[in-house]
């Protein structure tokens, strides 16, 4: 095994700071099952805040957010939901969408993970033909992950929100890397979250917590997601530890998040220039870097032997930079990609 790793894997990679460590070792705690942890409190209140909703709720992973999000919103028995094809429900949580809320997911095509208002338009079925199930729910993934990282517009956002409303469509917004969403263009994650019923940011990516995501939405509704937690087993009781790490990425780590950006972006043009390489730098908008070479797996395991990890998607080779990774770490990366290829 190599001495060291570059780990390019995740962003849920990240380990926490010391001074991370530190807020969480001097957290105040309670009961959060009862309400009584008053940084769980402090946090549920600056997300809720953040995405400009009334209220949010404090879940052990985002998986977790989009499933009760999705509970929500979707009715036993008929029900359908819009997504992206790429998209994280019906990719990687385990047919949780079906299991949990008996829906019916519908995935549509569309560059780098997003779609437009035809597309969903297109789809949309006649509420008065009982052969098909019911158009319930839409969601998007802000930025997206399998998709390369790619930021919605707010322009394709509001086509999409158009559509929704017209067929009175329900609306969840899967932010698990909202903030680099924000960073990347300026907008507001409530800006982003305006149009949506219920909206998530995770806080064990990019901002370097080791667990948590927060779900928010109107009071009616996080009442009611707050019974869903308990019933998936979400309380977490005294949770402020968790929370105060949270709390601590939210207040140290946003804003550097650029630099994540602007590492993939290093990576990406470098990759570029190889020979049996391709990926065109101008799709890499936040931290994510998704590129194409002959033989992915060859190459995966190369770079594995030599201490560099990255993932395999698709028949494609996938990195995503984050704190832990720095410019010399990207350059280190980028070295043995040359030379596994050559």
């Amino acid at each position: 095994m190599p001495d060291s790793v570059i780990n390019l894997y995740s962003d849920t990679q990240t380990q926490p700071s010391a001074a991370m460590r530190k807020a969480m070792a001097d957290a105040e705690v309670g009961d959060e099952q009862r309400g009584l942890d008053p940084t769980v409190t402090a946090l549920e209140e600056e997300v809720a805040a953040l995405l400009g909703k009334e209220a949010a709720v404090f879940l052990p992973s985002g998986s977790m957010c989009n499933q009760i999000a999705i509970r929500l919103h979707i009715r036993p028995f008929g029900d359908e939901m819009y997504a992206h094809r790429l998209a994280h429900p019906i990719n990687a949580e385990a047919a949780g969408a079906a299991t949990i809320s008996g829906a019916l997911m519908m995935p549509l095509e569309g560059e780098g993970g997003t779609f437009d208002g035809a597309t969903l338009r297109a789809r949309m079925r006649d509420p008065l033909d009982t052969h098909e199930p019911r158009s319930r729910l839409v969601t998007i993934e802000q930025p997206t992950n399998l998709g390369g990282g790619r930021v919605w517009t707010m322009a394709r956002i509001e086509e999409v929100l158009d559509v929704a409303r017209e067929f009175g469509l329900r609306t969840h917004l899967d932010g698990a890397r909202l903030l680099n969403a924000t960073v990347a263009s300026g907008e507001s994650a409530a800006a982003y979250a305006a149009g949506f019923e219920t909206a998530w940011i995770d806080f064990s990516k990019g901002l370097g917590a080791p667990v948590g995501a927060c779900l928010a939405g109107s009071a009616e509704l996080i009442a009611e997601a707050r019974r869903y937690k308990q019933m998936l087993g979400g309380s977490m009781r005294q949770g402020g530890i968790v929370a105060a790490a949270a709390r601590y990425g939210l207040q140290h780590n946003v804003e550097r998040l650029a630099e994540d950006h602007a590492n993939a972006k290093f990576l990406a043009e470098g990759l570029a220039e190889l020979p049996g390489v391709e990926i065109d730098p101008a799709t890499v908008e936040t931290n994510i870097v998704i590129f194409d070479v002959a033989d992915a797996q060859s190459l995966h395991d190369k770079l594995a032997a030599s201490g560099v990890e990255m993932s395999l998607l698709e028949g494609r080779v996938r990195a995503v930079t984050h704190l832990d990774v720095d410019r010399g770490g990207v350059e280190k990366a980028l070295a043995s990609v040359k030379d596994a290829l050559s």
